[in-house]
């Protein structure tokens, strides 16, 4: 652009000039250059908006298909998940197992440090224990039968009750549940009603003074209150049951101990390695410990009364009568014992003070590792002949006050239950302790029979 300057200078004494002085004109010096710079510009204006538009573009294709490739990920990951889950669906009921506490088998408590499911909580802290071991054969129904008689019993008001099982059994967990339920419905129904029936529901009252005085159950996570939700009692009394837990054999004995020991470990056998882990946690929290075979023992009465008054290194061992069967391998050295005018001893029920069954244990698993290793055969030990080794051997069993108790009557043995169910069963509550006998009798119907025949426990039960 060019500046021209053009001077006008009058030296007229003419007014009119006056005031005149310098003065510019501005003017573009090339018109053509304007015009260029103004095509560039629009030419450069259009190429940053079609860049612009371009790369808008581009952004948002891309964008548009990372999302797509982002939901069809998601698509093929969330399909068999839901598949997964789908497969899952059926066995969501079985969750519910325990209706007194409302919880699914996923949220059990660890009963203790850790370890074991706590399926009832009890109402207070009992001083007797029960161990109950499951073996490989035992069925759903011979469980449910044993928790049965179990309640009906006078020690489930004081004694807690602990299952040993070989494996992880939704079955068997659900089945404690129910008789647990029918336990409690049964309880308050004749609460309530004055219906007669060989179920004593005063033993589960207890008084309030001596309930506050209880301690709190060792098993799961302390809580405030020690009664159960249920606990409709009045102000005077309150109900007193033990609570009931489950272990698992690999969690007490998660090595599975005797494996090097034996070909083959039966949980008759590994119930004794079981038992120091066990034992050695509670010592402090039972005087009486019950050690019972659940395939071949049923609870009928107060079983713990004969060793109420005994000390803390006592130990009851009971008899077995002559329609024992023994096996083969074990059956020489049974007779022998016998012959030398040696009792033979039962290892399906073992009680007394909590000092003298850990000892017992301690040294029957000794003699379980010891007699292959002596023979150098795996396969040729028998809990039965073991055990009566062991009670023969006085130095080995010298810190423990060893007694022999009463033989175990056989249900099949008695010829009353051939007989109406009403005698049968009068006869059958003589004795504290029972057991199941050979396979010709059916046991369990022979008890569902006679304890559906009350009406207020043919409604409890679900299977009368």
């Amino acid at each position: 652009m060019g500046i021209k300057a053009n001077t006008k200078v009058k030296r007229s004494s003419s007014n009119e000039g006056w005031g005149m002085g310098f003065f510019f004109i501005f003017f573009p010096e090339d018109d053509s250059a304007i015009i260029t710079n103004n095509d560039d510009n629009k030419k450069t204006n259009l190429f940053s908006i079609n860049t612009s538009l371009k790369s808008s573009n581009s952004t948002h294709l891309i964008s548009k298909t990372q999302s797509t490739i982002s939901i069809c990920v998601l698509l093929i990951f969330i399909t068999p998940l839901l598949f997964t889950l789908s497969t899952f669906e059926p066995s969501t009921s079985r969750k519910h197992l325990f209706s007194s506490n409302n919880k699914s088998n996923s949220s059990f408590q660890h009963a203790l440090q850790g370890m074991g499911s706590l399926y009832i909580k009890g109402t207070r802290a009992m001083n007797d224990l029960i161990i109950a071991h499951l073996t490989e054969s035992v069925t759903v129904n011979e469980l449910k039968l044993f928790t049965r008689l179990f309640y009906r019993s006078k020690i489930a008001s004081r004694s807690d009750l602990l299952f040993i099982l070989p494996s992880k059994s939704i079955p068997f967990e659900k089945a404690v549940a129910e008789e647990h339920n029918s336990f409690l419905k049964i309880l308050y129904s004749y609460q309530k009603s004055n219906s007669t029936s060989d179920f004593d529901t005063t033993q589960f009252k207890i008084s309030n003074k001596k309930a506050n005085e209880s301690a709190e159950p060792i098993w799961g996570r302390k809580i405030r209150s020690n009664f159960s939700q249920f606990d409709h009692n009045t102000e005077s009394t309150r109900l007193s049951y033990g609570s009931v837990v489950g272990f698992y054999a690999d969690e007490l004995d998660p090595e599975n101990s005797l494996t090097g020991f034996l070909d083959r470990v039966p949980m008759s056998l590994r119930r004794w390695a079981c038992y120091p882990m066990l034992l050695g946690r509670i010592r402090r929290n039972f005087k009486h410990i019950m050690l019972v075979d659940l395939k071949e023992i049923l609870l009928l009465g107060d079983s713990l009364s004969r060793v109420k008054n005994l000390g803390l290194d006592s130990v009851l061992v009971s008899t077995i009568t002559q329609s024992t069967v023994v096996s083969k391998h074990g059956r020489k050295k049974l007779e022998k014992i016998q012959a030398n005018g040696k009792k033979q001893a039962s290892p399906a029920i073992i009680v007394g003070g909590a000092r003298g069954v850990r000892r017992l244990s301690n040294a029957m698993l000794t003699e379980i590792v010891r007699e292959p290793l002596e023979r150098k055969k795996k396969n040729s030990v028998t809990e039965s002949v073991l055990l009566n080794q062991l009670v023969g051997n006085e130095f080995i069993l010298k810190n423990v006050e060893l007694i022999f108790g009463e033989s175990i009557a056989e249900l099949s043995s008695l010829t009353e239950l051939d007989k109406n169910s009403d005698s049968s069963l009068m006869f059958v509550s003589k004795f504290s302790i029972v057991r199941r006998g050979n396979n010709n009798v059916d046991v369990s119907s022979f008890f569902k029979k006679y304890l559906c025949s009350f009406p207020l426990d043919s409604t409890a039960y679900g299977d009368c």
